[in-house]
């Protein structure tokens, strides 16, 4: 990619590794549904693949359902769960959830709020984007009547991890199915889906340097779920489909090679990180730093530094520093363009105008000390554009009669 890349939370670019494996796949051709060698070959491929993204994640491989992304298997937990835990118990319609959900779970909520009678309860987060495990147990205090709970292990816009292993501990404790969208954190972090306790988790591709158009959702074997795509019965009888070979074995050479150099490459990242956010304080004393300030593996993502910076428009300050080859964002790539506040920024607790300015700096394999200089060095002039063009927008109009 051109330009300093700052954008990894987006998409990371594409491993060499992944892409070889990929376009090799593509050359041996076969369907995995098909019993002739070719198909054979095709179907030893996929579970070779299967196979190494379930020892990334700490589950098994039969756990392992392919998806067309991080969308699909947030959407397939959601409603999937939702439908299958009403199958003869239609009073549970309670979801409980996070206000700072990436779109893919919330939206599905929302639709099932809509169109399928559910009942939507948002747990609340504070000022570092954080969910309370007291709060979601005194929700389940009855919890006969709730389909299931779903809160994202990291958020996509601050970096803000979240307690998982004690929320999915309160849902077991109260017989609930809990689903977490994990897509930020797989890769960066380490993942144990058995160890967290988690009935369904979401993962994807192309946040790792695997081919975009693939991922897959992390399901126990009891997880309650109903079919969203209907079709030959492929991936459990849950997610029918042809099998995308290319891309399940290109994401399984990714997985492979992110997550065994993860304690190093975290912690390369992390001191990158760290760098910018001491860089950026220095640079523009105004840019306040979002989500949490201790800057730990335990808290924050290692390779996520979000600011606001007072007085300009996140999008006037992107263009400005794209033109200058740094290539950042505002918030999430699927709300790109959308003139609103940050719904992320709000729920913890920023007003609509602190919530302005918003510049997300995501770090990733390619990330170099040279990258987070030439950033800092950019910046200030950046930001005294945007800051001039934001005063300019918002003067008063009119002219003395």
């Amino acid at each position: 990619m051109k330009g300093i890349y700052l954008d990894h939370a987006a998409t990371a670019p594409v491993l060499d590794v992944a892409l070889e494996a990929m376009v090799q796949q593509m050359r041996d051709g076969g369907n995995p549904s098909s019993l002739h060698a070719s198909g054979r070959r095709a179907r030893m491929a996929v579970e070779t693949a299967r196979e190494n993204i379930a020892r990334a994640v700490g589950a098994d491989p039969a756990e392992v359902i392919f998806t067309a992304g991080g969308t699909e298997a947030d959407n397939l937990a959601v409603k999937g769960m939702y439908w299958k835990r009403r199958e003869g118990a239609p009073h549970r319609r309670r979801i409980i959830l996070s206000p700072i959900e990436h779109h893919a779970v919330k939206d599905a909520a929302l639709w099932l709020d809509a169109r399928q009678d559910a009942i939507l309860e948002w747990l609340t987060v504070d000022e570092d984007g954080r969910v309370n495990p007291k709060e979601l147990a005194a929700l389940l205090t009855d919890s006969s009547d709730v389909a299931l709970v779903t809160v994202m292990m990291a958020n996509n816009e601050v970096g803000t991890i979240q307690p998982i292993s004690e929320l999915a501990e309160i849902c077991r404790h109260h017989e609930v199915p809990f689903h977490t969208d994990a897509v930020q954190a797989f890769g960066a972090i380490d993942v144990d889906f058995h160890a967290l306790g988690c009935t369904s988790m979401a993962i994807s591709g192309h946040k790792i340097g695997a081919p975009m158009g693939i991922g897959a959702l992390i399901a126990t074997r009891q997880a309650p779920l109903t079919a969203v795509i209907h079709g030959g019965g492929q991936e459990r009888d849950v997610r029918s489909g042809t099998i995308d070979a290319p891309a399940i074995v290109g994401f399984g050479v990714a997985a492979d090679h992110v997550c065994r150099h993860i304690p190093r490459e975290a912690q390369r990242i992390a001191g990158l990180r760290d760098q910018l956010v001491a860089g950026v304080r220095e640079a523009v004393p105004e840019a306040i730093l979002r989500g949490p300030h201790d800057l730990s593996p335990l808290r924050r993502l290692p390779g996520n530094a979000h600011f606001t910076f007072p007085g300009c428009e996140g999008d006037s300050l992107l263009f400005l520093l794209d033109m200058a080859g740094v290539l950042s964002s505002t918030g999430s790539a699927c709300n790109a363009g959308v003139p609103r506040p940050s719904e992320v920024l709000l729920a913890m607790g920023l007003s609509e105008t602190e919530a302005r300015g918003a510049q997300r700096f995501t770090l990733g394999h390619d990330t170099t000390a040279e990258d987070v200089e030439r950033l800092v060095e950019t910046l200030p002039g950046a930001y005294r554009q945007a800051a001039a063009a934001g005063m300019a927008d918002h003067a008063p109009t009119g002219s003395w009669a």
